[in-house]
């Protein structure tokens, strides 16, 4: 089910300085964020960044929640514009959209669901960084939500491949279509 163009939306997800980081593959991991990108805007599709970002201090976080506990007791900091900033790679352009997230899901702490009813959206193609972090929690709450989901398996990353490849071989096709940004391509181009 791979819905038209227009009412289709592609998210670059989490794909900013503290994640790209922690990524060990780069080059082809961008490569095929660029094909997908580029085959989104020539099918004038909208190109959605969805970035966390907090305030000072982060007083949007909770002691409770064990993934961002470490940026309140100081073990680890989110404080650089750099840590906030989309990837030079693959920077938006005018007439992109770049959404602010508080929360794993891109979904939380966020306008995107305004943006997707705004926008006419029913289809979402996933990419981002970490595969079992946003590009998950992402995929559960918009199954949730009826969206159509596509998930390209080559513009998705984390630090564990294993989890990645579980994730994109057997969990993601419960909720969505897997396939490469090349097939993908392919399939806009017909």
């Amino acid at each position: 089910m791979m819905g038209n163009a227009l009412s289709t939306a592609l998210l670059v997800m989490d794909v900013q300085g503290a994640t790209v980081k922690a990524l060990e593959e780069k080059e082809q991991f961008f490569t095929s964020l660029k094909k997908a990108i580029a085959a989104a805007r020539k099918n004038k599709m909208p190109v959605l960044y969805i970035a966390i970002g907090f305030r000072n201090g982060y007083p949007e976080l909770n002691r409770r929640n064990k993934m961002f506990s470490s940026l309140i007791s100081g073990q680890r900091s989110f404080d650089k514009e750099e840590d906030y900033k989309v990837a030079e790679e693959v920077a938006p352009q005018n007439g992109d959209i770049v959404i602010r997230k508080k929360r794993v899901s891109a979904f939380a702490g966020s306008d995107l669901e305004v943006i997707l009813r705004a926008q006419e959206i029913e289809h979402i193609v996933l990419t981002g960084i970490a595969t079992s972090g946003v590009v998950l929690s992402t995929l559960r709450a918009a199954a949730d939500k009826d969206y159509a989901i596509t998930v390209l398996s080559d513009c998705c990353a984390d630090r564990d491949e294993e989890v990645h490849r579980v994730l994109t071989t057997k969990v993601f096709p419960r909720q969505a279509e897997v396939m490469t940004a090349g097939e993908w391509s392919q399939q806009l181009a017909k």
